[in-house]
């Protein structure tokens, strides 16, 4: 950030939170960010003026600034940084995953769904990326696989380099929204799969279908592209399958000697 950008955001001003609202302070303060946010007050990179001096500002007490700062965080609109400050987030918004998992967990959300929903949004990505992925985009894309590579002994680590190529797919689609919401679900998945893929056989055949889908998006082919994507998230699925089975049966197996003893 330049410095007469610090000092343009340094000169923003927030309107007190409305009293007769005292019960929705809260809302007010992620409100009225928002609404700066939207008439261009407030842009990517902007930082946030002091917590004591915006509290001040807006009237509020500052466990309930950081209560709507949380909210706003959560939402994908800002980002502390240790010892910087709080900040406007540049390029897309990284939502919290934590409300999709309680729904899934609420509502049941089968991983069946998770996977339709993965393919619908990846597919489309991938067909996009190809189309609009950018050199460093494509690097990312390549570096991920290297890793994947890499770590083909290793399931914990190479489970964190698939997420990481299926978000850098996502991001170099160059669609902020498709991004956003491909990061939220991934980040969901990534929490099940985890408890399952030391369980995975093989990843021979995961790592040549990600070379597949780069392969395509790198050689400007997006029906290719969308073709790869769709038949690796199906095979992705029925792997889970069979690795959620093994690990039920595991648990019923102990469940059982347990109670046995």
């Amino acid at each position: 950030m330049t410095s007469d950008e610090f000092h343009k955001t340094e000169l923003v001003k927030f309107q007190a939170a409305k009293p007769a609202q005292k019960g929705l302070m809260t809302e007010e303060v992620v409100s009225q960010v928002i609404e700066m946010i939207d008439q261009g007050k407030l842009r990517p990179g902007d930082r946030l003026p002091p917590e004591r001096e915006l509290a001040k500002q807006l009237g509020v007490s500052r466990p309930l600034l950081r209560a709507g700062l949380r909210a706003m965080s959560s939402m994908g609109l800002l980002k502390s940084r240790q010892g910087a400050g709080t900040f406007v987030v540049k390029g897309p918004p990284m939502l919290d995953s934590e409300p999709l998992r309680l729904l899934a967990a609420l509502h049941r959300f089968s991983f069946d769904h998770m996977f339709e929903t993965r393919s619908i949004l990846e597919v489309g990505a991938a067909g996009l990326a190809a189309e609009h992925a950018t050199g460093e985009q494509l690097a990312t894309l390549a570096d991920e696989i290297a890793e994947m590579y890499a770590s083909l002994n290793d399931p914990q680590q190479y489970l964190v380099h698939d997420i990481c190529f299926h978000r850098a797919v996502a991001a170099a689609s160059n669609n902020p929204t498709l991004f956003t919401l491909v990061e939220m679900v991934s980040a969901v998945m990534y929490e099940r799969r985890r408890e399952t893929i030391e369980r995975a056989h093989d990843f021979s055949e995961s790592l040549e279908l990600h070379q597949q889908i780069y392969r395509a998006i790198r050689g400007r082919q997006p029906e290719e592209a969308r073709v790869a994507m769709r038949e690796h998230i199906l095979r992705a699925q029925r792997a889970f399958a069979i690795e959620e089975s093994e690990l039920q049966s595991t648990k019923h197996i102990a469940n059982a000697e347990m109670q046995i003893g």
